[in-house]
């Protein structure tokens, strides 16, 4: 239907998978110029399309849960970060926010230190396996989980380290949420980053967050400018 808007069609999903909590998911799209876009929920969905004159596949999402309005594919994926996860009420709203931080991870958008990026990866690796069992895992088992975008026989180490001995015993929910919590407190949590020169020529990235407006240089934070302030 021409006139069908956004909100409809992020309804009909969330109402599929039985997800009550729908404010902090949104459906994305990509144009031919490979920019994305948030589906707009007051708008006509054809309207907001008008301009892609082919199909593309979304490389962002966070999910294998796509919703489809020939002849265009849309990703469904968290839009807005909860600022505390471990108040979220729903197990499904938790889990799909797990699905989306460790896509963050894999395409390099949640910077982490080294520490922290090995905690992380142990915790998927214990969600995804349970205890290490050295009858079952080689010694390189950690080398079939492409977990980061750069990742390091040094990083593969330590994440084997810690998930032979820190998180014995913890189910895969358990786990999952041990993720959440360390991740929701890194600074590029919930961070979209958008690389960009700064005055000397060197990488940065721009970001918006809830609290405001951030710079990041590496996994640092250098700048925040705090949307009362503006």
């Amino acid at each position: 239907m021409k006139e069908t808007k956004g909100q409809f069609l992020l309804d009909h999903v969330c109402n599929h998978y039985n997800l009550l909590e729908k404010d902090y998911f949104g459906i994305r799209y990509v144009d031919p110029e490979k920019q994305r876009h948030w589906l707009e929920p007051n708008k006509p969905v054809v309207k907001q399309m008008k301009y892609t004159s082919r199909p593309d596949y979304c490389q962002t999402c966070a999910f294998n849960n796509t919703a489809a309005l020939q002849p265009y594919t849309m990703c469904f994926r968290v839009k807005f970060y909860p600022h505390e996860p471990m108040k979220i009420k729903e197990e499904l709203t938790r889990y799909l926010l797990y699905l989306q931080l460790k896509r963050d991870i894999y395409h390099g958008r949640l910077l982490c230190p080294f520490a922290e990026a090995a905690y992380l990866g142990s915790c998927i690796v214990q969600a995804e396996l349970g205890d290490y069992d050295p009858e079952e895992h080689p010694s390189d088992y950690i080398r079939d989980f492409k977990l980061f975008p750069k990742q390091s026989l040094k990083l593969e180490r330590k994440i084997m380290e810690i998930h032979k001995n820190e998180l014995r015993g913890q189910c895969a929910a358990l786990a999952e949420l041990n993720m959440l919590q360390r991740a929701h407190s890194l600074e590029t949590y919930g961070v979209d980053p958008h690389p960009c020169k700064d005055f000397t020529g060197s990488t940065a990235f721009l970001g918006f967050t809830a609290t405001g407006f951030v710079v990041f240089q590496g996994n640092k934070r250098i700048h925040l400018l705090k949307w009362y302030k503006l």
